[in-house]
Protein backbone atom coordinates (compact mmCIF):
# COMPACT_ATOMS: atom_id res chain seq x y z
CA UNK A 1 0.00 0.00 0.00
CA UNK A 2 1.13 3.61 -0.76
CA UNK A 3 2.70 5.39 2.34
CA UNK A 4 1.45 9.33 1.79
CA UNK A 5 4.31 11.80 1.66
CA UNK A 6 3.42 14.98 4.28
CA UNK A 7 5.26 18.25 3.03
CA UNK A 8 6.25 17.14 -0.97
CA UNK A 9 3.31 19.72 -2.46
CA UNK A 10 4.51 22.96 -0.02
CA UNK A 11 7.90 22.51 -1.22
CA UNK A 12 6.63 22.23 -4.75
CA UNK A 13 4.87 25.21 -4.32
CA UNK A 14 7.48 27.53 -2.56
CA UNK A 15 10.06 26.41 -5.10
CA UNK A 16 7.10 28.00 -7.91
CA UNK A 17 7.27 30.98 -6.06
CA UNK A 18 11.52 31.12 -5.86
CA UNK A 19 11.64 30.41 -9.62
CA UNK A 20 8.89 33.12 -10.52
CA UNK A 21 10.48 35.80 -8.32
CA UNK A 22 13.67 35.01 -9.81
CA UNK A 23 12.28 35.75 -13.29
CA UNK A 24 10.82 38.59 -12.35
CA UNK A 25 14.21 39.90 -10.97
CA UNK A 26 15.71 39.05 -14.16
CA UNK A 27 13.38 41.30 -15.91
CA UNK A 28 13.08 43.82 -13.88
CA UNK A 29 17.49 43.85 -13.76
CA UNK A 30 17.00 43.23 -17.62
CA UNK A 31 14.71 46.40 -18.03
CA UNK A 32 16.52 48.71 -16.03
CA UNK A 33 19.96 48.04 -17.97
CA UNK A 34 18.01 48.48 -21.25
CA UNK A 35 16.67 51.73 -20.55
CA UNK A 36 20.56 53.22 -19.48
CA UNK A 37 21.72 51.98 -22.98
CA UNK A 38 21.76 55.04 -25.44
CA UNK A 39 19.03 54.06 -28.20
CA UNK A 40 21.68 52.29 -31.58
CA UNK A 41 22.53 55.06 -33.76
CA UNK A 42 20.42 55.60 -36.90
CA UNK A 43 22.29 54.89 -40.40
CA UNK A 44 22.03 57.58 -42.85
CA UNK A 45 22.85 57.42 -46.77
CA UNK A 46 25.91 59.46 -46.77
CA UNK A 47 24.82 60.80 -50.86
CA UNK A 48 21.71 62.21 -48.82
CA UNK A 49 23.57 64.89 -47.03
CA UNK A 50 25.40 67.64 -47.85
CA UNK A 51 28.64 68.46 -45.94
CA UNK A 52 31.72 70.74 -45.77
CA UNK A 53 34.60 71.48 -44.03
CA UNK A 54 35.55 74.62 -41.86
CA UNK A 55 37.88 76.42 -43.54
CA UNK A 56 40.50 79.19 -41.88
CA UNK A 57 41.01 82.46 -44.39
CA UNK A 58 39.54 85.45 -45.90
CA UNK A 59 35.46 85.19 -46.16
CA UNK A 60 33.31 87.70 -48.27
CA UNK A 61 30.27 88.61 -46.83
CA UNK A 62 27.53 89.36 -49.37
CA UNK A 63 23.91 89.62 -49.48
CA UNK A 64 21.35 88.26 -52.18
CA UNK A 65 17.75 89.07 -53.15
CA UNK A 66 15.75 89.49 -56.70
CA UNK A 67 14.69 92.20 -58.48
CA UNK A 68 14.20 93.57 -62.10
CA UNK A 69 15.92 95.74 -64.53
CA UNK A 70 14.27 99.68 -65.02
CA UNK A 71 15.25 102.13 -66.68
CA UNK A 72 17.27 105.18 -65.57
CA UNK A 73 14.68 108.10 -64.93
CA UNK A 74 16.66 110.42 -67.33
CA UNK A 75 16.46 107.89 -69.96
CA UNK A 76 12.80 108.02 -70.04
CA UNK A 77 10.59 110.71 -71.73
CA UNK A 78 6.79 111.23 -71.17
CA UNK A 79 5.83 112.94 -74.24
CA UNK A 80 2.67 115.62 -72.63
CA UNK A 81 0.17 117.03 -74.81
CA UNK A 82 1.09 120.71 -74.99
CA UNK A 83 -2.66 122.14 -76.41
CA UNK A 84 -6.10 120.66 -76.23
CA UNK A 85 -6.82 118.13 -78.77
CA UNK A 86 -8.76 115.18 -79.92
CA UNK A 87 -6.91 111.76 -80.78
CA UNK A 88 -7.44 111.30 -84.37
CA UNK A 89 -4.47 108.55 -85.31
CA UNK A 90 -2.70 106.26 -83.07
CA UNK A 91 0.26 106.07 -85.76
CA UNK A 92 2.62 103.57 -83.54
CA UNK A 93 2.38 101.08 -81.06
CA UNK A 94 4.59 99.81 -78.00
CA UNK A 95 7.51 98.37 -79.16
CA UNK A 96 8.70 99.94 -82.28
CA UNK A 97 12.12 102.59 -81.96
CA UNK A 98 11.69 105.63 -82.39
CA UNK A 99 13.92 108.91 -83.61
CA UNK A 100 13.11 112.25 -82.04
CA UNK A 101 11.38 113.33 -84.77
CA UNK A 102 9.37 109.98 -85.07
CA UNK A 103 5.21 110.47 -85.49
CA UNK A 104 3.50 108.76 -82.79
CA UNK A 105 -0.08 110.23 -82.58
CA UNK A 106 -1.81 112.57 -84.47
CA UNK A 107 -4.17 115.10 -82.73
CA UNK A 108 -7.25 117.61 -84.54
CA UNK A 109 -8.40 121.16 -82.94
CA UNK A 110 -10.24 122.80 -85.08
CA UNK A 111 -10.68 126.06 -83.12
CA UNK A 112 -6.45 126.28 -82.94
CA UNK A 113 -6.81 126.32 -86.51
CA UNK A 114 -9.22 129.80 -86.25
CA UNK A 115 -6.99 131.08 -83.71
CA UNK A 116 -3.61 130.68 -85.84
CA UNK A 117 -5.23 131.99 -88.80
CA UNK A 118 -6.32 135.10 -86.67
CA UNK A 119 -3.00 135.15 -85.21
CA UNK A 120 -1.96 135.66 -88.65
CA UNK A 121 -4.25 138.21 -89.68
CA UNK A 122 -3.14 140.34 -86.54
CA UNK A 123 0.61 140.21 -87.27
CA UNK A 124 0.42 141.00 -90.46
CA UNK A 125 -2.07 144.23 -89.68
CA UNK A 126 0.66 145.42 -86.86
CA UNK A 127 3.58 144.95 -89.24
CA UNK A 128 1.85 147.04 -91.63
CA UNK A 129 0.93 149.69 -89.04
CA UNK A 130 5.23 149.64 -88.14
CA UNK A 131 5.54 150.10 -91.77
CA UNK A 132 3.22 153.50 -91.82
CA UNK A 133 4.46 154.43 -88.86
CA UNK A 134 8.09 154.47 -90.23
CA UNK A 135 7.88 155.97 -93.53
CA UNK A 136 5.49 158.68 -91.44
CA UNK A 137 8.04 159.55 -88.83
CA UNK A 138 10.83 159.33 -91.56
CA UNK A 139 9.25 162.05 -93.45
CA UNK A 140 8.91 163.83 -90.39
CA UNK A 141 12.29 164.01 -89.47
CA UNK A 142 13.10 164.85 -93.32
CA UNK A 143 10.90 168.38 -92.84
CA UNK A 144 12.65 169.06 -89.44
CA UNK A 145 15.93 167.96 -90.92
CA UNK A 146 14.52 170.67 -94.23
CA UNK A 147 13.42 173.10 -91.72
CA UNK A 148 16.84 173.02 -89.34
CA UNK A 149 19.02 173.42 -92.66
CA UNK A 150 17.42 176.52 -93.44
CA UNK A 151 17.89 178.27 -90.67
CA UNK A 152 21.02 177.26 -90.95
CA UNK A 153 21.68 178.77 -94.02
CA UNK A 154 20.19 181.99 -93.02
CA UNK A 155 22.49 181.64 -89.90
CA UNK A 156 25.29 181.29 -92.38
CA UNK A 157 24.71 184.60 -94.21
CA UNK A 158 23.68 186.43 -91.45
CA UNK A 159 26.36 185.83 -89.71
CA UNK A 160 28.75 186.86 -93.18
CA UNK A 161 26.72 189.79 -93.19
CA UNK A 162 27.79 190.65 -89.75
CA UNK A 163 31.18 190.09 -90.61
CA UNK A 164 30.80 192.40 -93.97
CA UNK A 165 29.33 195.18 -92.33
CA UNK A 166 32.01 195.46 -89.26
CA UNK A 167 34.52 196.12 -91.69
CA UNK A 168 32.50 198.28 -93.25
CA UNK A 169 32.08 200.32 -90.11
CA UNK A 170 35.53 200.09 -89.10
CA UNK A 171 36.40 202.22 -92.81
CA UNK A 172 33.29 204.65 -91.68
CA UNK A 173 31.33 203.26 -94.65
CA UNK A 174 28.27 202.78 -92.82
CA UNK A 175 27.13 203.63 -89.48
CA UNK A 176 26.59 201.83 -85.73
CA UNK A 177 22.48 201.42 -86.43
CA UNK A 178 23.54 199.05 -89.27
CA UNK A 179 26.77 197.28 -87.90
CA UNK A 180 24.29 196.64 -84.57
CA UNK A 181 20.87 195.63 -86.45
CA UNK A 182 23.70 193.21 -88.40
CA UNK A 183 25.08 191.62 -85.40
CA UNK A 184 21.45 191.16 -83.67
CA UNK A 185 20.30 189.29 -86.87
CA UNK A 186 22.98 186.58 -86.54
CA UNK A 187 23.10 186.51 -83.28
CA UNK A 188 18.96 185.42 -83.65
CA UNK A 189 19.82 183.28 -86.07
CA UNK A 190 22.77 181.39 -84.28
CA UNK A 191 20.33 180.49 -81.35
CA UNK A 192 17.61 179.49 -83.93
CA UNK A 193 19.62 177.47 -85.46
CA UNK A 194 21.26 175.74 -81.88
CA UNK A 195 17.18 175.10 -81.12
CA UNK A 196 16.42 173.35 -84.62
CA UNK A 197 19.72 171.16 -84.37
CA UNK A 198 17.93 170.34 -81.20
CA UNK A 199 14.74 169.66 -82.13
CA UNK A 200 16.36 167.62 -84.86
CA UNK A 201 18.07 165.78 -82.50
CA UNK A 202 14.83 165.12 -80.24
CA UNK A 203 13.14 164.63 -83.27
CA UNK A 204 15.74 161.42 -84.29
CA UNK A 205 15.35 159.91 -80.54
CA UNK A 206 11.10 160.48 -80.76
CA UNK A 207 10.92 158.17 -83.91
CA UNK A 208 13.26 155.70 -82.27
CA UNK A 209 11.51 155.64 -79.72
CA UNK A 210 8.07 155.39 -81.37
CA UNK A 211 9.08 152.66 -83.93
CA UNK A 212 10.29 150.57 -80.75
CA UNK A 213 7.11 150.58 -78.87
CA UNK A 214 5.51 149.57 -82.45
CA UNK A 215 7.92 147.31 -82.91
CA UNK A 216 7.39 145.97 -79.31
CA UNK A 217 3.43 145.33 -80.17
CA UNK A 218 4.17 143.36 -83.23
CA UNK A 219 6.82 141.13 -81.74
CA UNK A 220 3.70 140.66 -79.11
CA UNK A 221 1.54 139.93 -81.86
CA UNK A 222 4.59 137.55 -83.26
CA UNK A 223 4.96 135.71 -80.48
CA UNK A 224 1.41 134.71 -80.38
CA UNK A 225 1.57 133.74 -83.76
CA UNK A 226 4.52 131.40 -82.89
CA UNK A 227 2.68 130.40 -79.98
CA UNK A 228 -0.10 129.06 -82.04
CA UNK A 229 1.58 127.76 -85.19
CA UNK A 230 3.77 126.02 -82.82
CA UNK A 231 0.66 124.48 -80.51
CA UNK A 232 -0.88 123.78 -84.41
CA UNK A 233 2.78 121.61 -85.08
CA UNK A 234 2.18 120.00 -81.42
CA UNK A 235 -1.14 118.28 -82.93
CA UNK A 236 1.64 115.85 -84.64
CA UNK A 237 2.85 114.36 -81.29
CA UNK A 238 6.78 113.30 -82.06
CA UNK A 239 8.96 111.03 -79.73
CA UNK A 240 11.30 113.94 -79.02
CA UNK A 241 14.13 111.36 -78.48
CA UNK A 242 15.86 108.05 -79.83
CA UNK A 243 14.60 105.40 -77.90
CA UNK A 244 11.71 102.77 -77.42
CA UNK A 245 7.84 103.87 -77.68
CA UNK A 246 6.49 101.57 -74.36
CA UNK A 247 3.26 103.03 -73.85
CA UNK A 248 0.57 104.84 -75.41
CA UNK A 249 -1.55 106.11 -73.04
CA UNK A 250 -4.78 107.76 -75.39
CA UNK A 251 -6.78 105.98 -77.51
CA UNK A 252 -8.43 107.51 -80.65
CA UNK A 253 -11.43 109.25 -80.09
CA UNK A 254 -10.19 111.23 -76.55
CA UNK A 255 -10.28 114.35 -75.85
CA UNK A 256 -6.89 115.39 -73.86
CA UNK A 257 -5.44 118.44 -72.64
CA UNK A 258 -2.29 120.59 -72.37
CA UNK A 259 -0.17 118.66 -69.26
CA UNK A 260 -2.13 115.14 -70.45
CA UNK A 261 0.53 112.52 -70.53
CA UNK A 262 0.07 110.81 -74.23
CA UNK A 263 2.78 108.30 -74.66
CA UNK A 264 5.80 107.21 -72.88
CA UNK A 265 9.27 106.52 -74.63
CA UNK A 266 12.80 105.03 -72.60
CA UNK A 267 16.02 104.25 -73.74
CA UNK A 268 16.00 100.58 -73.35
CA UNK A 269 20.15 100.73 -72.73
CA UNK A 270 19.75 102.86 -70.14
CA UNK A 271 19.14 100.70 -67.08
CA UNK A 272 19.62 100.10 -63.50
CA UNK A 273 18.68 96.98 -61.01
CA UNK A 274 16.11 97.21 -58.35
CA UNK A 275 17.03 94.63 -55.64
CA UNK A 276 14.61 93.33 -53.19
CA UNK A 277 17.08 92.81 -50.29
CA UNK A 278 14.86 91.15 -47.05
CA UNK A 279 15.00 93.85 -44.07
CA UNK A 280 16.91 91.60 -41.92
CA UNK A 281 19.85 91.14 -44.52
CA UNK A 282 19.80 95.30 -45.56
CA UNK A 283 21.45 96.61 -42.36
CA UNK A 284 24.70 96.56 -43.84
CA UNK A 285 23.71 97.73 -47.30
CA UNK A 286 25.51 101.14 -47.73
CA UNK A 287 25.98 103.06 -51.29
CA UNK A 288 29.04 102.40 -53.41
CA UNK A 289 29.40 98.81 -52.72
CA UNK A 290 29.93 96.61 -55.38
CA UNK A 291 27.26 94.70 -56.77
CA UNK A 292 26.78 91.63 -59.68
CA UNK A 293 23.89 91.12 -61.66
CA UNK A 294 23.05 87.88 -62.87
CA UNK A 295 20.81 88.07 -65.93
CA UNK A 296 20.81 84.21 -66.32
CA UNK A 297 22.21 85.15 -69.70
CA UNK A 298 25.71 86.72 -68.47
CA UNK A 299 26.79 89.23 -65.39
CA UNK A 300 27.03 92.69 -65.19
CA UNK A 301 29.14 94.67 -62.47
CA UNK A 302 27.79 97.35 -60.90
CA UNK A 303 27.55 99.74 -57.55
CA UNK A 304 24.67 100.56 -55.02
CA UNK A 305 23.18 103.92 -55.79
CA UNK A 306 20.16 104.12 -53.94
CA UNK A 307 18.52 102.43 -50.77
CA UNK A 308 14.86 102.24 -50.43
CA UNK A 309 14.67 104.00 -46.50
CA UNK A 310 11.11 102.43 -46.55
CA UNK A 311 10.57 98.63 -45.83
CA UNK A 312 8.01 96.71 -48.32
CA UNK A 313 6.33 93.47 -47.70
CA UNK A 314 9.88 92.76 -45.81
CA UNK A 315 12.19 94.12 -48.07
CA UNK A 316 14.25 97.03 -49.04
CA UNK A 317 14.35 98.10 -52.39
CA UNK A 318 17.76 98.76 -53.61
CA UNK A 319 19.10 100.44 -56.83
CA UNK A 320 22.13 99.46 -58.62
CA UNK A 321 23.98 100.99 -61.58
CA UNK A 322 25.00 99.13 -63.79
CA UNK A 323 28.99 99.91 -64.80
CA UNK A 324 29.17 97.08 -67.28
CA UNK A 325 28.66 96.28 -70.66
CA UNK A 326 24.71 94.46 -71.06
CA UNK A 327 24.61 91.21 -72.19
CA UNK A 328 22.30 90.15 -75.14
CA UNK A 329 18.61 89.90 -73.82
CA UNK A 330 18.72 92.66 -71.51
CA UNK A 331 15.93 94.58 -71.57
CA UNK A 332 13.52 96.53 -69.11
CA UNK A 333 11.38 94.68 -66.31
CA UNK A 334 13.57 91.58 -67.19
CA UNK A 335 14.01 89.55 -63.68
CA UNK A 336 17.36 89.25 -62.42
CA UNK A 337 19.37 87.99 -59.31
CA UNK A 338 21.50 90.43 -57.50
CA UNK A 339 24.43 89.68 -55.40
CA UNK A 340 25.76 93.10 -53.29
CA UNK A 341 29.33 92.51 -51.74
CA UNK A 342 28.87 94.05 -48.14
CA UNK A 343 32.64 93.45 -46.47
CA UNK A 344 35.46 91.14 -46.95
CA UNK A 345 36.70 89.22 -43.55
CA UNK A 346 40.29 88.70 -42.85
CA UNK A 347 41.45 85.43 -40.94
CA UNK A 348 38.29 84.04 -39.68
CA UNK A 349 36.73 80.73 -39.63
CA UNK A 350 33.97 79.96 -41.79
CA UNK A 351 32.15 76.93 -43.27
CA UNK A 352 29.01 76.20 -45.31
CA UNK A 353 25.96 77.99 -44.16
CA UNK A 354 23.66 75.44 -42.69
CA UNK A 355 20.13 74.71 -43.14
CA UNK A 356 18.72 76.35 -40.35
CA UNK A 357 21.82 78.22 -39.41
CA UNK A 358 21.27 81.98 -38.44
CA UNK A 359 23.80 84.83 -38.01
CA UNK A 360 24.42 85.31 -34.31
CA UNK A 361 22.96 82.33 -32.81
CA UNK A 362 24.00 78.72 -31.72
CA UNK A 363 22.61 75.75 -33.39
CA UNK A 364 23.66 72.10 -33.22
CA UNK A 365 25.75 70.28 -35.93
CA UNK A 366 26.76 67.02 -36.51
CA UNK A 367 30.88 66.83 -36.59
CA UNK A 368 31.71 63.79 -38.36
CA UNK A 369 34.67 61.77 -36.14
CA UNK A 370 37.79 60.77 -37.45
CA UNK A 371 36.59 57.31 -38.13
CA UNK A 372 34.81 58.77 -41.24
CA UNK A 373 31.46 56.97 -40.33
CA UNK A 374 30.23 58.58 -37.40
CA UNK A 375 29.19 61.93 -36.60
CA UNK A 376 28.30 63.56 -32.94
CA UNK A 377 26.23 66.45 -32.74
CA UNK A 378 28.12 69.55 -31.31
CA UNK A 379 27.00 72.97 -29.98
CA UNK A 380 28.41 75.53 -32.31
CA UNK A 381 27.96 79.42 -32.10
CA UNK A 382 27.84 81.13 -35.55
CA UNK A 383 28.85 84.87 -36.36
CA UNK A 384 28.34 87.18 -38.90
CA UNK A 385 26.88 85.30 -42.26
CA UNK A 386 27.36 85.79 -46.36
CA UNK A 387 25.24 84.52 -48.88
CA UNK A 388 26.38 80.92 -48.92
CA UNK A 389 28.89 80.74 -46.11
CA UNK A 390 28.87 81.96 -42.15
CA UNK A 391 31.23 82.60 -39.66
CA UNK A 392 32.15 80.02 -36.52
CA UNK A 393 32.79 81.59 -33.59
CA UNK A 394 33.07 78.89 -31.34
CA UNK A 395 32.43 75.04 -31.57
CA UNK A 396 34.42 73.39 -34.52
CA UNK A 397 38.00 73.80 -35.62
CA UNK A 398 39.89 73.80 -38.86
CA UNK A 399 39.31 70.90 -41.04
CA UNK A 400 36.11 69.50 -39.10
CA UNK A 401 34.10 68.32 -41.49
CA UNK A 402 30.19 68.83 -40.44
CA UNK A 403 26.56 68.17 -42.29
CA UNK A 404 24.97 71.40 -43.67
CA UNK A 405 21.82 69.77 -44.40
CA UNK A 406 18.81 69.39 -42.67
CA UNK A 407 19.35 67.29 -39.50
CA UNK A 408 15.77 67.69 -38.11
CA UNK A 409 14.77 63.83 -38.77
CA UNK A 410 17.08 63.36 -36.29
CA UNK A 411 16.81 65.76 -33.38
CA UNK A 412 16.26 62.72 -31.12
CA UNK A 413 19.51 61.41 -31.75
CA UNK A 414 23.00 62.74 -30.75
CA UNK A 415 25.11 60.72 -33.22
CA UNK A 416 24.61 59.16 -36.59
CA UNK A 417 26.07 56.72 -38.57
CA UNK A 418 26.98 57.21 -42.23
CA UNK A 419 26.86 54.43 -44.67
Amino acid sequence: MDVQREGVTRKKRIRAAIIAGAVLAGIAAISFGLSRLEPAAPSVNRATVWMDAVKRGEMIRQVRGPGTLVVLPEAIRWVAARTRGRVERRVLLPGVHVKPETIILELSNPELEQELGDAAYQLRAQEAELADLRVRLESQVLNQRAGAAGVASLYTQAKLQADADEKLHAERLIGDLILKRSKVRAEELATRNELEQQRLLIAAESVEAQIQAKRATVEQFQALYDLRKSQKQALTVRASIDGVLQELAVEVGQEVTPGANLARVAQPDKLKAQLRIAETQAKDIEVGQKAVIDTRNGLIEGKVMRIDPAVQEGTVTVDVTLVGALPKGARPDLSVDGTIELERLADVLYVGRPAYGQAESTVGLFKLLPDGETAVRAQVKLGRSSVNTIEVVQGLLEGDQVILSDTSAWDAYDRIRLN
